[in-house]
């Protein structure tokens, strides 16, 4: 059974795409788990993180990259798109994980995102511009345990198409008040989104980012998260912030998972853990 995994959140810098990274790493690395990583956000910070600069040139001038799959959707008369050739597999530059493969984002996915708003606005009884990137997938995806989906941090139709492959979502969250104002927003318009499609989306939970143990501030929210008798989980482990973890997003290659992100690999795995328990009960 396939489990697909969104991570989102309508703030940007809290940690989103290290934290998809590192449960991608882990799970493949420490749990056994065969992955696919979708970037969907046309920063592309997870490709170039994986890849590197110079490979994800080479695939978004090959046609490689997923800008040529939605590109393909608003017209239809483009490059057709192979999954198959896309597919970049043993994705990761650390030299322990192996079975992590990686559809590549690209920087044109910005201005294609518009063209698929149109087309849905054009065509208000198709549902098929969220269905994209399922469509393209579903032919894959018995090859994975975990599918996890890099979306970008608003509620566009990229981001949708994402919630529509998704069986559940996890939210990183710095705990500070700007990074956590929107959250209550953030679930209410994916449960209207799953309510419009019939498609169910489950939250395992928030995961904690960039913790600083000395911060009173942190400290509070994380108390008032947990209280919250809206939000389904606050992952135990909480990622703290650090030099090692903020460098893990350069594209250096390692031996191991402990060479990238150091002392706080033990967090990353308690994370993982938690998720992947979360995601066998729920989904």
């Amino acid at each position: 059974m396939t489990r697909a995994i969104a991570t989102i959140n309508l703030k940007g810098g809290v940690g989103k795409t290290t934290t998809t990274a590192a449960l991608g790493e882990i799970m493949a690395a420490t749990f056994g788990q065969r992955v696919l990583l979708v970037d969907l956000d046309p920063q592309t910070n997870l490709t170039t993180m994986m890849l590197g600069e110079r490979r994800w040139q080479d695939l978004n001038e090959a046609g490689l990259t997923l800008a040529s799959l939605f590109l393909e959707a608003v017209e239809p008369m483009g490059m057709s798109f192979d999954v198959e050739k896309a597919i970049q597999a043993n994705a990761s530059p650390v030299g322990a994980v192996r079975s992590l493969d990686l559809l590549a984002s690209s920087l044109d996915l910005m201005e294609i995102q518009e063209g698929l708003s149109y087309r849905q606005y054009a065509e208000p009884d198709s549902t098929r511009p969220v269905d994209v990137l399922r469509t393209a997938i579903e032919p894959v995806m018995d090859r994975y345990d975990y599918v996890l989906i890099d979306c970008p941090p608003n509620l566009g139709m990229l981001t949708r198409n994402g919630l529509r492959l998704a069986d559940g979502y996890i939210i990183p969250t710095i705990p500070d008040i700007l990074s956590t104002y929107g959250i209550p927003q953030l679930q209410s318009r994916i449960a209207d989104f799953s309510t419009r499609t019939g498609h169910p989306l489950k939250e395992l939970g928030l995961v904690i980012t960039k913790y600083r143990s000395a911060s009173n501030v942190h400290r509070s929210i994380i108390a008032q998260l947990q209280r919250d008798e809206h939000i389904a989980n606050v992952v135990p482990a909480w990622i703290p912030e650090g030099n090692q973890i903020s460098s893990a997003a350069d594209n250096v290659d390692y031996r191991t998972l402990r060479g990238k992100y150091g002392k706080h690999l033990d967090e990353l795995t308690q994370m993982t853990e938690d998720v992947l328990l979360n995601s066998k009960v729920l989904l």
